[in-house]
């Protein structure tokens, strides 16, 4: 049985100082027993971060990471840099990042390398915009992010992927896919995912839904067949994070 996921993605907000004050307040109220707990802070409040978490069972994530190892990439952040400070998890391809930066296929295949090469759990974002959705092309559209971000990895390294499923239409707007939709689109996901690796690799993986989700609906979007968890925004930088972790 997969075990659920919920991490808070904390785009950008929180100071350092800010952030070591979030962190005391939500540690506290939040039940690991039965589920794995994730924060993805902003590069600056990694070491705060990380020295807040001690002692704790919740796990620290980056919500980004370059793809080579050093070098002059003005700006930039290496693996081996997010390791060295403790850093478990790491998103790639968030809708955010391929819409404001660039950020292709090809990109996020190279930072998901990087992030397994170096022992940590890439958190894979896929998504579809709302004219997608209405024009009926979400399934395809989801399922060549999917293939094309896995492209050249091998099935023993997906087995340990994280892959969220956000509906960009979603994210920050209020408006949240009914758990239909999420299950329907996270059940093709793992149908692409046992199409590429087989049986083994698909029932393994896990899958998130995020885009608005908070404590009235964690519940029921979280009880579905194909949903591990959820990449959670705006309301993990409230105490609510812990109602959602506990649901």
């Amino acid at each position: 049985m997969r075990k659920k996921i919920i991490a808070g993605n904390w785009k950008m907000n929180k100071t350092p100082k800010e952030a070591a004050e979030l962190i005391e307040t939500l540690k506290g109220g939040i039940n690991t027993n039965m589920v794995d707990v994730v924060l993805c802070v902003p590069y600056i409040d990694i070491i705060p971060a990380a020295e807040a978490l001690k002692g704790t069972n919740i796990s620290l994530g980056a919500q980004n990471v370059y793809f080579e190892e050093s070098g002059a990439y003005t700006g930039e952040v290496s693996p081996s840099m997010l390791k060295e400070c403790g850093v478990e998890y790491v998103i790639a391809g968030h809708s955010e990042r391929r819409e404001y930066f660039g950020e292709t296929d090809e990109i996020v295949n190279k930072k998901l390398k990087k992030i397994i090469e170096h022992g940590m759990t890439p958190i894979l974002c896929c998504g579809e915009t709302l004219s997608q959705r209405e024009l009926g092309v979400t399934i395809e559209w989801i399922r060549m992010q999917i293939k094309g971000a896995l492209n050249g990895i091998a099935a023993d390294d997906v087995k340990n992927i994280v892959i969220a499923y956000e509906p960009i239409w979603a994210i920050g707007t209020g408006k949240t896919a009914t758990s239909d939709q999420a299950q329907e689109v996270c059940g093709q996901i793992r149908q692409a995912v046992r199409e590429l690796y087989g049986r083994e690799a698909s029932q393994s993986v896990r899958i998130q839904y995020g885009g608005s989700v908070n404590a009235s609906n964690a519940a029921e979007i979280f009880a579905k067949e194909d949903i591990d968890g959820g990449l959670v925004g705006g309301a993990s930088l409230k105490e609510e994070f812990v109602k959602i972790v506990n649901y």
